[in-house]
Parts: C-alpha cells; structure tokens; sequence
C-alpha cells in the first residue's frame, strides 16, 4: 500500500488499533476537514502487534492537543512534518487536566448540562470535578 508524502502536517503513529476514528473526532477532523487525510488501519506493528497510522496535510497538532489523543491510545506518537521532513517527534502523555472534552459518565452529573468539564487524574484514572466520580479514560472519550 502506497501512501503519498505530506508536505506540512502531522503523521499520528502507534494508535491502538480500532482507534483512529476516536483521534479523529478529538482532532476535528470529519467530512469538512479541506486536507488529505490517510487512515491506515490494523497495520502490523513488532511493537504492538497491530495499529492505526494517520497522516494529517496541513494541521500541526499542538502537544496539549496531542495529549488529549492519550485519553484514547496512550501509545500514540506524534511526528510533525514541515517542508516533507520530519521537524519533531514525540509520544503523548495523559494531561493532568482535561477541559471541555468528552462527559462525566454519570448521567446524574452537573457536567452534562452545557457546563464546561473538568476532570482530573485521580488513583490512575480520572476524577470529575462536579460529581467525584471516578472513572477510566475510555469512559470519558
């Protein structure tokens, strides 16, 4: 399989498999997204057995927004490319706080009524600010 170059963007490798449409949605990117995207799904990894590969033309991905993807696959690394060359490589590491992404998934929770979310680590997982319940990241996204 042949996938084309980019020549300023962002190239998300090692997602968990079965992931890639979930990085997506935290990225914004979807139907009117204006660049080329390519979504190479369950491809063989030594690492991890399989994985997902997206290659993003003409969005850089900031590391506080790229360690939201962490939320998702923790595994994730991130290669920024500028003039087709690789300028930064680095892994995504799961924010101390999240802000304004994904819901409480206690439907009972202040944070469901159109009120900013805020979450934060708490025993390996997440706490919500409003309810205090805790939970996985899986739960959140």
């Amino acid at each position: 399989m042949q996938v084309d170059k980019i020549e300023m963007g962002t190239v998300i490798d090692h997602i968990q498999a079965g992931k890639a449409s979930k990085v997506m949605r935290l990225l914004d990117i979807g139907e009117g997204y204006q660049h080329r995207v390519a979504v190479v799904l369950n491809v063989s990894s030594k690492k991890m057995g399989t994985k997902d590969i997206l290659k993003i033309q003409g969005k850089l991905v900031s590391p506080e927004v790229a360690n939201l993807i962490a939320l998702v696959s923790p595994t994730a690394t991130i290669n920024i490319i500028k003039g087709g060359k690789l300028e930064k490589k680095y892994k995504v590491s799961m924010p101390k706080e999240v802000h304004g992404h994904g819901k409480c998934p206690n439907p009972n929770c202040i944070s469901g009524e159109n009120v900013e979310r805020f979450f934060t680590i708490d025993r390996g997982g997440y706490r919500c600010h409003y309810c205090e319940r805790l939970f996985k990241a899986e739960e959140l996204v």
